[in-house]
């Protein structure tokens, strides 16, 4: 029999929630974000989930390429653009869209304008601005300059205007709130024509009533994961990812007993402790603390001791009934990711993109 581990993936809750975003953004059209894998879920499986979507957006071109392949014939955006002069032929052979956030991704697509107009290839590209976060885009005083290249091409079509929000999580954010990236976005992009995208999960669930959006980015929303400042649950949102395990070993410890690598836990009474079969190398995070919770068929419990590679111990003292076979949810339905990630001092994101390689994925 294989390892009981197994990461069960909700393609309904991913439709559920796609719907939830373009319900909190009327009259904008979605992008399904999609980089990394799906956020963990699987390509495939993210491309059928967000079917409704107006577009699916990644960082990946060749997962770009595996989408067309796969039969998805809705615009497809690269988030970060194109790494090189050949990612152009890529994009003009398979009708990709890219972000342009720099000055040699300009002069690259100045000097292939003449060949890709020659063969009829006309983009459509969103140019970015850095409004704050510093990380891609044109400073908002460089950004109509860059506008005005990419218009002179023959071989632009549409021009989408984009930036991301730093702190769309804490709107009064002491260093930057999310008003003065938007300050600096309308003061960059005034007088320019084309469309606007400002909103990741953040900005369409807790600001989309005062954000102008043509488009709307959402990434961890539509895994049922919260950006921040309110509980996924609260937000309307349901998990896609479940991981499950099962108690495969059982022990019965004393006061003074300890638990795991570096006797990190000591039982201050009689305990009964469950070994689950699940571990770093699953992709559950070595960094999560004792206390951080757990259900065994399906009550609540906490972990005790360190989380070792193949294995992690939880406290069924309060469980007479948990068994060897007993089912164990790490996180997913029944157990929030975000708060598991939180315990283990990270975010779900990460979680989700960790799951090893070596853990099943069914359907379910």
């Amino acid at each position: 029999m294989p390892r009981p581990i197994v990461a069960t993936i909700h393609v309904d809750s991913m439709k559920h929630n796609l719907a939830r975003a373009k319900a909190n953004a009327p009259g904008a059209k979605a992008w399904g974000v999609l980089k990394a894998n799906g956020y963990g879920h699987g390509l495939e499986r993210a491309m059928r989930g967000f079917a409704d979507a107006d577009g699916l957006a990644l960082v990946e071109v060749d997962y770009a390429v595996r989408l067309r392949e796969m039969g998805w014939n809705k615009p497809i955006l690269l988030l970060e653009g194109y790494f090189d002069p050949a990612d152009l032929e890529t994009m003009a052979d398979y009708g990709l869209q890219a972000a342009v956030h720099c000055n040699e991704q300009l002069e690259w697509l100045e000097a292939a304008q003449a060949d890709l107009s020659a063969r009829g290839v006309q983009f459509d590209l969103h140019l970015k601005m850095n409004s704050g976060m510093n990380r891609l885009g044109f400073m908002p005083d460089a950004y109509a300059a860059a506008h005005a290249r990419l218009s002179a091409m023959s071989c632009v079509g549409s021009i989408t205007m984009i930036t991301h929000f730093a702190n769309a999580d804490d709107a009064e954010h002491p260093l930057l709130p999310i008003a003065e990236q938007v300050r600096r976005f309308e003061l960059g992009t005034a007088g320019l024509a084309g469309s606007r995208s400002l909103s990741n999960s953040a900005g369409v669930l807790m600001h989309q009533k005062t954000l102008r959006n043509d488009w709307i980015r959402p990434g961890i929303m539509l895994y049922g994961g919260s950006p921040g400042g309110a509980t996924a649950e609260s937000f309307g949102l349901q998990p896609c990812m479940t991981l499950s395990s099962e108690i495969i070993g059982i022990q019965n410890i004393v006061a003074g007993d300890v638990v795991g690598y570096g006797s990190r836990f000591q039982a201050e009474g009689p305990m009964r402790i469950g070994v689950v079969a699940c571990g770093y190398a699953d992709g559950y995070p070595r960094s999560a603390p004792m206390g951080t919770p757990a259900l065994v068929d399906g009550v609540r419990t906490r972990l005790v001791g360190r989380v070792s590679m193949d294995m992690l111990t939880v406290d069924l003292t309060d469980l007479p009934s948990a068994r060897v076979g007993s089912k164990v949810t790490l996180w997913g339905q029944g157990m929030p990711i975000d708060e598991v990630a939180t315990a283990a001092g990270t975010i779900g994101y990460e979680l989700m993109c960790a799951l090893a390689q070596r853990v099943p994925v069914v359907e379910g």
